[in-house]
């Protein structure tokens, strides 16, 4: 049960973070950006990796070569499926941009490591985790169809041809193959974790140099491109701008809050042995899907849309039902 919790936990500040988001202004979103990846991709992941695993880069020069390789890589990836996702969003809106990339991404990022364990289809969880991840993948369209039909309710539809749709549906796809690869490069360099056990490390804990491998990557690219805007757009100078305390507290605030989903993810995760990543994501992705839609209803966002909000209570007891029947495929 306590690996659940963690991953319940992990779920809360995976779905609050984005509340940071709103509190940008004024600056720039390239300004913005590069202190919270700074922040959730390097400097929370070391420290907190550090306190709990000694002699931490003794260790990752212990691992494979290809462990590291891989584990950046699909970090460098996971990175360029996020920045995918905010151009999907002028083509077809955010409701369906967020629905699109959380059900493939959440598929994606469970299926793969399940179909790399060995006989996987002849497991007793097979039809479980299958069956979960499909309900998953239900509830997250009701819940992006709820957003559809609130936006149209409320005049806040994107404007756009059958072209213009094509193209949003292609990005949102591809960025949602790209943002599960976050969880694949976890799986791809747990030999840095099986080696900080070796090593004495408790085991929730290897995790944590885990991470530190696979957002080297993922700085590398948020960072990179974060600051090829800078350089675009001459907007250096956002940095020092008047009355911008407030923003550099929401973006230190939201880093800590994403990596605090990830570390905690990750705990829960291992200490479910092979299967943690199968299961885990998919789980961490719904629920925290409904997280965030608590925070909207609190900010009034689904105001003035009574129907769309009823087709949301029903997408949310989906992907809650599709929790259940994931965490019960653990135990079989």
């Amino acid at each position: 049960m306590f690996p659940f919790i963690l991953v319940l936990i992990a779920s809360v500040f995976q779905g609050s973070f984005g509340v940071g988001m709103k509190h940008m202004a004024p600056l720039k979103w390239e300004a913005w950006w590069l202190v919270h990846a700074t922040v959730a991709m390097v400097i929370f992941p070391l420290t907190w990796a550090f306190i709990v695993v000694p002699d931490l880069f003794g260790i990752i020069g212990q691992a494979p070569s290809n462990a590291i390789m891989l584990g950046m890589l699909f970090g460098f990836l996971w990175g360029i499926g996020g920045i995918m996702f905010g151009k999907s969003i002028p083509f077809i809106g955010i409701s369906l941009t967020y629905g699109i990339v959380m059900g493939v991404c959440s598929a994606v990022g469970s299926l793969i490591p399940f179909f790399n364990l060995e006989n996987a289809t002849s497991l007793p969880a097979f039809p479980y985790v299958i069956g979960g991840v499909v309900l998953m993948l239900i509830g997250v369209a009701i819940t992006a169809y709820a957003g559809i039909k609130k936006d149209k309710l409320l005049n806040q539809e994107v404007e756009g041809g059958a072209s213009k749709l094509r193209a949003g549906l292609i990005i949102a796809f591809v960025s949602g193959v790209l943002s599960a690869l976050l969880n694949v490069g976890f799986v791809y360099a747990q030999p840095v974790g099986e080696i900080a056990a070796e090593s004495g490390v408790i085991t929730r804990n290897t995790s944590l140099a885990v991470w530190v491998v696979v957002l080297l990557g993922a700085f590398v690219m948020n960072a990179g491109y974060a600051i090829f805007l800078l350089v675009k757009n001459k907007s250096w100078s956002s940095f020092s701008v008047a009355n911008s305390r407030k923003a550099y507290s929401w973006s230190i605030v939201a880093g800590l809050l994403w990596f605090g989903a990830l570390g905690v993810y990750g705990q829960g995760a291992t200490l479910l042995g092979d299967i943690g990543p199968v299961i885990g994501w998919p789980i961490l992705l719904g629920v925290s899907l409904i997280i965030s839609n608590i925070w909207a209803y609190f900010n009034k966002e689904w105001e003035g849309a009574r129907g769309p909000f009823n087709i949301l209570l029903g997408g949310l007891l989906v992907l809650i039902i599709a929790t259940i029947v994931l965490g019960y495929s653990n135990g079989v």
